[in-house]
C-alpha cells in the first residue's frame, strides 16, 4: 500500500505512486521496448481495480495518448470522485504525427474536450505538454495565465506544465502549482527543478523514472533496478509522486513494493 501526500501548496492528497494511461489508449510512435497491443475494457478495470487497491489516487492522461482520455471516463462511471485526475493540454497525436498548439483558444478548447472525454465537470491537475520549447511556451504563449484563469472558474483545481528544459521546469515552479520532470540515475539535468519546487512548496511529479522501460542494471550485478531507482528518486526531498505507467497488475503491484521500501528506508 502507497502513501499519499500533499501535492505542494495545492490542498490535493496524492498517492505516492501514480498510474500513467499512454499505453490504455495509443501504441504508435512511443519510446518502449516493445510493441504492445491496446488493453481490452476488462483489463483496464482490473488494472484500475489494482491501483486503488495498492492506495493508488491519480492517473496521468493526456489527449496526445490516443483514447485514453476516452475510455477513462466510460470505465470510471460513478468513480470519479476516488481518483485525482490528471490531463494536459497542448499536443496532439493525431493519424501517428504529432502536433501542438498552445494558444489561449486551443487551451480551452482542449480542457472542454477533456471535461467531455473524462465525463466529469472538473479536472485535478492540468499539465500543459511541453514540445521542448519551454520558456517560449511560458514567456510568450502566457499559458499559465489562461490556465490560471481557468482555475479561477473552477473548471481545475491545478495547473503546471511536463517540461522538458532546465530553465523551464525552473519558471514552472515559479509560476504554476505543479512540474513534471524527468528524473532517474541515468537522467539528473532537472534536479534543481526539484529543489526549487521543495523550496517553493509547489508539486512535483516525475515521469520516465524507470526511462520507459529501458531501466538496464544501474548499480552492482545483484542490484534491482527497479527498487534502486525508486531509492535513487525518493532520496530527493519533495518528491509528490513517481508517476509509472504498465498494463501488468504484478508489474504495478512490484512497483508499489520497490518504492514503499524507498520510503520506508528514507524514514528510518
Amino acid at each position: 500500500m502507497i502513501q499519499k501526500t500533499l501535492l505542494g501548496n495545492t490542498g490535493i492528497s496524492v498517492s505516492q505512486i501514480g498510474l500513467g494511461t499512454v499505453k490504455f489508449g495509443r501504441n504508435q510512435k512511443i519510446n518502449y521496448p516493445e510493441t504492445f497491443d491496446l488493453p481490452s475494457d476488462n483489463e483496464i478495470i482490473e488494472l484500475l481495480y489494482c491501483a486503488e487497491e495498492l492506495g493508488i489516487n491519480i492517473l496521468d492522461t493526456a489527449p496526445a495518448y490516443g483514447t485514453s482520455e476516452e475510455r477513462l471516463g466510460k470505465l470510471l462511471k460513478s468513480q470519479r470522485q476516488n481518483w485525482i485526475l490528471c490531463t494536459k493540454v497542448g499536443e496532439e497525436f493525431i493519424n501517428g504525427e504529432s502536433s501542438f498548439d498552445f494558444s489561449t483558444t486551443n487551451l480551452r478548447t482542449s480542457i472542454e474536450r477533456s471535461l467531455n472525454r473524462l465525463k466529469t465537470d472538473y479536472l485535478d491537475i492540468v499539465l500543459v505538454h511541453s514540445n521542448g520549447e519551454d520558456k517560449k511556451i511560458i514567456d510568450q504563449d502566457n499559458v499559465f495565465s489562461t490556465l490560471a484563469d481557468l482555475k479561477k472558474s473552477g473548471l481545475i483545481r491545478a495547473f503546471g506544465m511536463s517540461t522538458k528544459t532546465l530553465e523551464g521546469g525552473l519558471l514552472a515552479v515559479d509560476q504554476s502549482d505543479v512540474v513534471m520532470v524527468t528524473y532517474n540515475p541515468t537522467h539528473t539535468l532537472e534536479q534543481p527543478v526539484i529543489a526549487h519546487a521543495k523550496q517553493k512548496n509547489k508539486g512535483i511529479f516525475i515521469k520516465k523514472a524507470l526511462v520507459s522501460g529501458h531501466l538496464q542494471k544501474i548499480a552492482d550485478a545483484d542490484a534491482d533496478p527497479i527498487q534502486t531507482a525508486m531509492q535513487f528518486i525518493f532520496e530527493e526531498q519533495g518528491i509528490s509522486s513517481i508517476i509509472v505507467g504498465t498494463l501488468n497488475p504484478e508489474h504495478l503491484r512490484y512497483n508499489v513494493h520497490c518504492a514503499a521500501l524507498a520510503l520506508k528506508a528514507k524514514h528510518l
